[in-house]
Order: structure tokens, then sequence, then C-alpha cells
């Protein structure tokens, strides 16, 4: 079978009795257009199923409608589901995406990786590495100078940068506080690998709360894990021999608590009686752990189709020669989801 021959706006416009600059002024929208032009060109286009072509109009609005992603760690939950709200909403909003996924996360060198996407003429940037060891350093270093907007995802705030994050410190800190306010008081903390700054933040929240509270929390009160749940129920053994007298313990995810509720459940432990256990991310599953878990929602499609909007609207207003004005971070706030994992009172 022989493939059909693309039609070509002019064609149309051979058919329509008009110019090309009217066909292209009913599939832009435009008002100037009379509304029986208007109707015919529609009814010629819709017979034909002309499809206008994108490259054409991306050349002639100096545009490409195609926004850069850079991540890295998609096998882990978080950024995969960033990565699901960046590609839902930038479809939503008429764009493409061109993704680069980072080798490793502690990739140095991230200069080629952004002249591989101006080279593809993107119109923005979303930077949604999760900062782990000294991956970002590139941006205290020297502000990357590019010709299209840059909005980070999951970084440290900078002051010359718009960024949308989580803040985690007090998603640790509400964690924390709940478990005080349903009367434990030696609570212990399963950490993410403290290497990442999302999971230091929680340490810290946790931390604080605990110094808040009048308590001491040391170095023995805690172990550190690598986000999977086998290593969620490594580490609650581990801790439960250092910090036998703990009767809570914030998990600083979900995953990781469904190994430390497994483990629970082998020896014996009563949750919440024994001990009360508190997660975080608020995975769809977690309502069906047993029992149910508490946890810190954070809604990680939320915070890519927050960037996406923000990185949109830079584009639009340099488009439209809007004074540059700063952009202020976006800080979106956790939410602590009771269930009875924790509910002791």
């Amino acid at each position: 079978m022989q493939p059909s021959k693309r039609l070509t706006i002019k064609q149309v416009a051979q058919l329509a009795g008009v110019s090309t600059q009217t066909i292209s002024r009913v599939l832009n929208g435009r008002p100037d257009v009379s509304p029986e032009t208007r109707q015919r060109v529609q009814q010629i286009i819709d017979e034909l199923g002309y499809q206008p072509s994108e490259v054409a109009r991306s050349l002639i609005q100096q545009r490409s409608c195609t926004l850069g992603v850079i991540t890295a760690g998609l096998k882990y939950i978080g950024p995969s589901m960033i990565l699901n709200g960046i590609t839902t909403e930038a479809e939503d909003k008429g764009y493409a995406i061109l993704l680069k996924e980072l080798p490793k996360f502690d990739t140095g060198d991230v200069e080629p990786i952004f002249l591989s996407l101006l080279a593809r003429h993107v119109d923005g940037i979303l930077w949604a590495v999760p900062q782990v060891g000294d991956n970002q350093d590139w941006l205290s270093q020297q502000s990357p100078r590019l010709p299209v907007p840059l909005v980070l995802l999951t970084a440290p705030p900078h002051p010359d940068l718009p960024y949308v994050d989580y803040d985690n410190y007090q998603g640790g800190r509400i964690a924390t506080q709940h478990l005080l306010d349903q009367g434990y008081r030696a609570i212990g903390h399963l950490s993410g690998p403290l290497d990442w700054l999302s999971a230091r933040q929680r340490k810290e929240g946790w931390q604080d709360t605990l110094r808040d509270a009048g308590l001491n929390p040391a170095p023995h009160h805690r172990v550190e894990g690598n986000w999977s749940a086998a290593s969620g129920e490594r580490a609650l053994q581990r801790l439960m021999e250092q910090y036998p007298e703990m009767d809570a313990v914030f998990v600083a995810n979900d995953q990781m608590a469904m190994g430390v509720l497994q483990v629970a459940c082998k020896q014996g432990l009563q949750i919440p009686q024994r001990l009360g256990v508190v997660g975080f991310d608020n995975l769809a599953e977690s309502a069906y752990y047993w029992p149910p878990l508490t946890t810190v929602a954070q809604d990680l499609r939320t915070q890519g189709q927050t960037a996406v909007n923000l990185l949109i609207e830079i584009i639009e207003s340099n488009r439209n020669g809007a004074p540059q004005r700063p952009t202020s971070p976006v800080v979106l706030h956790p939410q602590l989801i009771v269930r009875e994992s924790s509910l002791r009172l």
C-alpha cells in the first residue's frame, strides 16, 4: 500500500478559495475571519482530514512547543511520579516532552545534556533530578546561562532560579508531632539514604520536633535504609536491637514502612499499642497495609504539574515581551493522613 501524500496548507487554501493566511487564522482561532468564511474553511478541513504540520507551525511561530526534562532514578517511585505529572500536564497544555535521564545521580558534567536539549530547540527546561550527594554543585558554582527558562524540582532553593518542591522538613515534623500527640515518647527514625537531600530534611524534622518536646534523639535512635521494603525490614530489626525501649517509629517512606509492618507482625509486636508507625508519601497501597498506615501525603504528580505550569507561564511571559521579574519559589506543603497504625489514644 502506498502512503497517502500529506495535504499542504496551500492545497487546502486553493480548495476553499481563500489565502493560506486565512487558513492559518482559522486554525489558530483568530477572530479576524468572517463567520461564513470560517464555517466554509472548517468544513473543508474536516472533510479532507487536514492536519497542520507542527514543524512548519513551530518555524512560523519561532517555538517548538517542546519542554526539555532532565531526570534521574526513574526506578524510584518519587522521580517516576513527578515525571508522570510533568508528562500529563504538558500534553494537556499542548507541549511535547523531550526526556533526558542521567545515567547516574552523581553525573557531574551536565553541560552536554543542556546543549543537547537546546540543539532541539526546546522552549524551556525542567531539572527534575533529586539532590543526591554533590550532584547539584553546578548550581552553586555558576548559574547556567541558558537562552530558555529553567525551573528546578527536588533541588535546594536557588536565588536566581524558580523551583517547585515539597517541604520535607515540615513533613518530618508533622509525622513526629503526631506520634508525640498520641502519647509515644521513645520515637525512633528509619531514614532514607542520607546522601539524598529529602531524606536529610525528613530526619532533621524528626530531630527538631523531639528536641522541642524536651527529648534527646541520639544517633542509636535511628537507622538508615535505602527506600526499599527489604531495607525497612532489616533496619527495624537493627533499630530494635540498639533502641529496645522504642515505642514508635517515623519511617521516611511507605515502602520501607511495609517492611517495618512485616517485622512487627513476625515478632508479635502489636501495632499501634506496642509500636506506633508513621510512613511518608501516601502511596495508594498504604491504605491497604495491615494495619492501614498513617503517612505524610505529598502529591508528587501535582509537583510535576505545578512545575510545568510555572515553566509555561515564564515562556509565555517572555514571548509577550513582559519585563523580567523574580519568580517566587513554590513550596508545597505535605498533609498528615491518619490511619490505624499510629492511633493509640
